[in-house]
């Protein structure tokens, strides 16, 4: 190992999965604000850990003056999605981006390990603005499943107790795991569309919700003290009876009030 100081060297890398979270998961937010859904559950990063490049360095044999060019994934970025069809979704949008630059891809949902690992990655180019100018840096980004993602965590942690020697028994039961993951995916994929819908659903009951909470508290901004009660009573009822329709009508109801309100002068002392 030579003489470098490790902290400084890995400083761009942990800025690049910073900003890389960041990004990725405010195109999540306003794919969800746009579209109602997004094809992105959620978004996770790290950085190696200077041990794992290490090993990494000596079983690939990378010379460590050549680790920013030799080892691909220092900086990493995970984006998980709740369906197959997502990742390839997710992808496109990658591609198109550009603040970052994809060097090349490595599909291992089609072409899966022999282990069963599957997932789908994308070896990127990001330039980081440090404090000493901009610096060029690689990255991998990791698009997968739920459930690709919880056998692939285990696969890694049992690969780390047995430094990549798996008995052969434990071998085998991942790569029957890694199976019975995949017809998982597959169950899902084929109900999508029922579960889209169901989630869209929940989405919009919740949101109804919250609004005329806020709506029947605004009622008191405007002195309307008994028609704040008389709808609060209202929605005690509704609630129970799990009536979203009649949910919506109260809803309008308030909003109307409110208007009416609104047309008026403020109230006293403002």
């Amino acid at each position: 190992m030579d003489g470098r100081d490790w902290g400084t060297f890995l400083l761009p890398y942990e800025q690049t999965v910073e900003e890389l979270k960041v990004k990725f998961k405010t195109m999540r937010s306003e794919l969800k604000k746009r579209e109602e859904y997004t094809p992105i559950e959620f978004v996770t990063g790290r950085v190696k850990r200077l041990s794992s490049i290490l090993e990494k360095a000596k079983r690939l044999n990378v010379k460590m003056e050549d680790l920013e060019t030799g080892i691909e994934d220092i900086a990493g970025i995970r984006i998980m999605c709740q369906f197959v069809e997502d990742i390839r979704r997710v992808a496109e949008y990658i591609r198109a981006r550009k603040d970052l630059e994809v060097l090349y891809e490595k599909d291992y949902i089609t072409n899966y390990k022999e282990s069963g690992y599957r997932s789908f990655h994308m070896i990127i180019k990001y330039p980081v603005q440090t404090a000493l100018g901009q610096k060029i840096v690689l990255a991998e980004i990791q698009i997968r499943t739920l459930a690709m993602n919880f056998w692939a965590t285990i696969e890694h942690s049992l690969n780390y107790k047995y430094r990549e020697s798996l008995p052969d028994e434990i071998r085998v039961r991942l790569k029957t795991a890694a199976e019975a993951a995949s017809i998982l995916d597959s169950e899902m994929s084929s109900i999508r569309e029922e579960i889209l819908d169901a989630q869209m659903t929940f989405e919009e009951n919740s949101n109804t919700t919250t609004q005329l909470l806020k709506a029947i508290h605004q009622l008191y901004f405007y002195h309307l003290v008994n028609e704040a009660i008389e709808s609060q009573e209202r929605f005690n009822e509704i609630w129970q009876a799990h009536d979203m329709e009649a949910m919506k009508g109260l809803l309008d109801h308030v909003r109307g009030l409110l208007s009416e309100a609104k047309k008026g002068d403020l109230p006293d002392g403002l």
